[in-house]
């Protein structure tokens, strides 16, 4: 009896414990918060899921996913854009920058080592911008570059059938030379996207728009540098990015709360059949 009297105090004892535990992890807050989003690796329109099998990198879904819950959380007076990126796909790029803009809360970008092209088009929609001093920046650019194998193949021997309904179905397949007016055609595309990246920046900087595109040569600028040339705000690491969002957000203190993706065992497999499929040419401002 006495064995039953200690097996049923000991299993009491465990229960009590769990449910304290799940009552600390569930407990309310009542604490201002400052949001922290990582915006890692290369910007895209895929999943995070996706992309642990692809080198790493953000979904621009995925992202604002995450944004919109740190948005609608009342505790959370201002958020901070943690960003070590080289850029990605000109949409996905976009679209986390649109959905920025719409927040009415403050939102400070902070480039610890790498915010450029389409990395720093997200910075820009932001309402401020924190820079390492050695962080790079900048790089306003497109590009849509790829390898071409027309000669390898002959070469080789190999013939590339060409059976398209389209004059320009094939445009910039690898397997042949580039013709003067295809060239020209997808220059043009590329020239059409760089003026909007151009006129997006000076529009959410609030520079001259002559001044942005005298910088967006797709040279990258170190944060020490970016500062005087206006692409920048502050200098700083983390501390910086949340001491000014605490003063954009008019409060003194508040806590940190990551709003970063967590994917289960399943997630990933779930994904791999997708990251394998072969993929067309993107347009990429990196």
């Amino acid at each position: 009896m006495g064995k039953v009297k200690t097996i049923i105090l000991i299993f009491l004892f465990l229960w009590l414990i769990a449910l304290v535990t799940s009552w600390l992890i569930g407990a309310p807050r009542f604490s201002n918060t400052i949001a922290i989003l990582p915006l890692e690796g290369v910007i895209h329109g895929g999943t995070d899921a996706t992309s642990i099998l692809s080198a790493g990198g953000t979904s621009s879904m995925d992202f604002i996913a995450r944004l919109d819950e740190a948005v609608e959380d009342p505790l959370v007076k201002g958020i901070v854009i943690q960003i070590n990126s080289p850029g990605g796909t000109v949409v996905a790029s976009k679209e986390i920058a649109d959905a920025i803009k719409g927040i009415d809360k403050p939102v400070v970008a902070w480039i610890r080592e790498a915010g450029t092209s389409g990395a720093y088009w997200v910075a820009s929609a932001s309402d401020a911008i924190v820079a390492d001093p050695l962080s790079l920046t900048g790089s306003i650019g497109v590009t849509s570059s790829y390898l071409s194998f027309g000669e390898l193949l002959e070469d080789y021997n190999v013939t590339y059938q060409r059976l398209v309904t389209g004059k320009y179905k094939d445009l910039a397949t690898p397997f042949k030379e580039l013709t003067n007016e295809e060239r020209a055609l997808l220059e043009k595309k590329l020239y059409d996207i760089h003026d909007y990246f151009v006129a997006e920046v000076a529009r959410n900087r609030d520079l001259p728009e002559e001044n942005v595109r005298a910088l967006a040569t797709g040279e990258f600028f170190l944060g020490q540098e970016a500062l005087p040339l206006g692409l920048v705000d502050y200098l700083g690491g983390k501390e910086t990015a949340m001491n000014i969002t605490k003063q954009l957000a008019n409060i003194t203190s508040a806590e940190e709360k990551v709003y970063k993706e967590k994917l289960g065992f399943l997630d990933v497999f779930s994904s791999f059949a997708e990251s394998r499929q072969p993929r067309q040419m993107e347009l990429q401002i990196r």
